[in-house]
């Protein structure tokens, strides 16, 4: 496959696009854009150009940025008010003399405190939330609405928050069935809709093939479930049927209907701690990871030595790839949404770290390339073709 590709970057300090040359050797950065939001997440739609931003924090409020010029200008669909609101109310003389003006009320105020993860599918732009719910939009991100089947969920309740919040941070579409959805939510697990949201299955089932789990750790699930910390997921979409990756907070595992039951396959892997997961866009039996020491041990590469591991019989067996990634003294973070991969041939993968630095391979990771360096800390990575 032929063009070029183009990399959405969320970042601490805005979002940022990377420009790849055709044979993806020389990029081009743009940015920050956003006014300099939290970005968690970035996608985009190669056949319009059509770009989306979800973040917010605390101060800011949460919300989606919208652009339909590839990048060239972008407007805000405020979600969710912030501690902004209440300073530009109490301090109008200040707030003047910085160029703030009182914002439009928000429509879901109190709801949420910023957007974690996109997609878009079928027409519709789907937007996950922190704390956990579901939120979609018919007109390309002007207008939301929540998909209450998830929240009313009856296990919703018992529904306990990771590391960073009760948070809604992967949502997986199908291609060609509009009404399949998967969502992974950090420490629910995995929900499945195959009804456009009305109705949610609760898919945390260990298969027979399953791994012992460690049972002495809160996430780490019991000999008839997995851990529901799950990390990120991805479809394989050379497949036939679902097949899913997932990345959870005790191991890989992968599942072959659609999430019902999942088999562990982190043997051969350093560590069972990880964040991202990656799939091959033609070959669903190659899936990547980027391992990482332990919870609990820094978060940072096994050996402080930066390596992208690669299974290519659907996790029967693992190989490390670490051929121009940093070799010793590596004490970077890849989290959940930092690595994608294109659909050219080779096909190309990406990651970016909370250093700031992005790195990408143009043949399947068998070796690495640092593409950008001193970005603010990076929270997502989506590879799109040229816009």
């Amino acid at each position: 496959m032929t063009g070029r590709t183009s990399l959405l970057i969320g970042t601490t300090k805005g979002a940022f696009l990377l420009h790849g040359d055709d044979s993806r050797s020389a990029w081009r950065l743009a940015g920050p854009f956003c006014d300099l939001w939290p970005i968690n997440h970035v996608v985009g739609d190669s056949e319009t150009g059509a770009l989306w931003a979800a973040g917010g924090s605390a101060w800011h409020g949460a919300g989606v940025w919208h652009s339909a010029d590839g990048g060239e200008s972008w407007t805000l669909a405020r979600l969710s008010g912030g501690e902004s609101d209440a300073f530009v109310t109490e301090n109008p003389e200040v707030a003047e003399q910085l160029g703030m003006t009182a914002p439009e009320p928000a429509p879901f105020t109190g709801a949420f405190d910023s957007v974690w993860s996109l997609c878009r599918a079928h027409g519709r732009v789907y937007a996950g939330t922190r704390p956990a719910a579901l939120y979609v939009s018919e007109d390309d991100g002007v207008s939301w609405e929540k998909l209450t089947g998830l929240t009313d969920h009856p296990s919703a309740a018992e529904w306990e928050p990771g590391g960073a919040g009760l948070t809604l941070h992967t949502i997986v579409a199908h291609p060609e069935e509009p009404g399949k959805l998967w969502v992974g939510i950090s420490a629910a697990g995995v929900f499945a809709t195959e009804d456009g949201g009305q109705s949610w299955e609760r898919r945390i089932r260990r298969s027979n093939a399953g791994a012992t789990p460690d049972l002495n750790h809160p996430a780490g699930g019991s000999d008839t479930e997995v851990g529901m910390c799950v990390h990120n997921m991805v479809r394989a979409p050379g497949a036939e049927g679902d097949l899913l990756y997932q990345q959870n907070h005790h191991g890989v595992l992968r599942s072959t209907d659609g999430g019902r039951s999942w088999e562990d396959i982190t043997p051969g892997l350093p560590s069972s701690f990880g964040f991202p997961v990656a799939v091959h866009p033609r070959d669903p039996d190659m899936a990547w990871v980027f391992p990482l020491n332990g919870d609990s041990l820094g978060r940072f590469p096994t050996d402080a030595a930066a390596a992208v591991w690669r299974t290519s019989d659907g996790g029967g067996s693992w190989a490390r790839m670490d051929q121009g990634l940093p070799s010793e003294g590596c004490f970077f973070t890849v989290l959940r949404q930092a690595m994608s991969n294109d659909t050219r041939e080779p096909c190309g993968l990406y990651f970016g770290t909370n250093s700031g630095s992005v790195f990408a391979s143009r043949d399947a990771g068998e070796s690495w390339a640092e593409i950008a360096r001193h970005l603010p800390t990076v929270l997502s990575v989506e590879a799109l073709a040229r816009i």
